[in-house]
């Protein structure tokens, strides 16, 4: 029997007083969590998806995986760009985590899918910066799911030839790119012109601004992630 390959999933780490239902009794203790859908795609893609909590150091987990997806969430801290934080929610303990994640992955050269703050993560990670609110972005007014958007791929990225040159895509986010880390690809726009899609030039690393776990179709990136793992392993 052929072994899927094995995803890794960071989430975020919360308290369980804020997530409606648990007792009170439990209301100090942490819980760790990301949607459920990025786990599903992954299985409906073929791989096995894997929790990575974030107590533990980050590159012990290159070893044993055979990809990572870079899920959404909370802001970035900014002074990690050179900011000062005027609009950004933080979890920095989280920041760190992701960030010496995706610096093993790189090195060992896995997969790498990142969705919304991935993106984001990327860009921060490779010396570029954010706008840290656009509001105008969070659509939080419709179905997750709603298609919002244009977006125009370039066809000379894998994410283009993965796509093809223009798709509509939901709008979850109040965060954008700014200036573009070095190394990093600028692989779709906006109709507006705001960086959708960015990959890091020389490795498999593709990240998408828009979050394609919540579509009613099965995006080809979850493929691509869990074939690109599979030929590695």
């Amino acid at each position: 029997m052929t072994r899927r390959p094995v995803i890794g999933l960071p989430g975020r780490r919360k308290k369980l007083g804020v997530i409606a239902g648990f007792p009170d009794v439990l209301h100090h203790l942490d819980g760790d969590l990301y949607l459920a859908d990025y786990a599903r795609s992954v299985l409906a893609a073929g791989g096995l998806p894997v929790h990575l909590p974030i107590d533990a150091d980050p590159r012990d987990y290159v070893g044993v995986l055979d990809g990572v997806v870079l899920t959404g969430g909370a802001d970035i801290d900014p002074t990690r760009y050179g900011h000062d934080n005027t609009d950004s929610d933080t979890e920095l303990v989280r920041d760190e985590f992701e960030l010496g994640l995706l610096a093993g992955a790189v090195e060992a050269r896995l997969p790498v899918l990142g969705i919304c703050r991935g993106l984001q993560l990327l860009n921060v990670y490779a010396g570029g910066t954010l706008h840290q609110h656009v509001p105008e972005h969070a659509r939080y007014d419709l179905d997750p799911s709603a298609r919002a958007h244009g977006v125009l791929l370039d066809p000379a990225t894998r994410l283009g030839q993965l796509y093809g040159q223009q798709i509509t895509v939901n709008t979850l986010h109040h965060q954008t790119v700014d200036r573009v880390g070095d190394g990093c690809v600028v692989a779709g726009r906006a109709d507006d012109g705001t960086i959708e899609a960015l990959e890091l030039e020389g490795h498999d690393v593709l990240t998408v601004q828009w979050h394609p776990e919540m579509l009613d179709t099965h995006e080809p990136v979850w493929r691509w992630l869990v074939d690109t793992a599979a030929a590695r392993s």
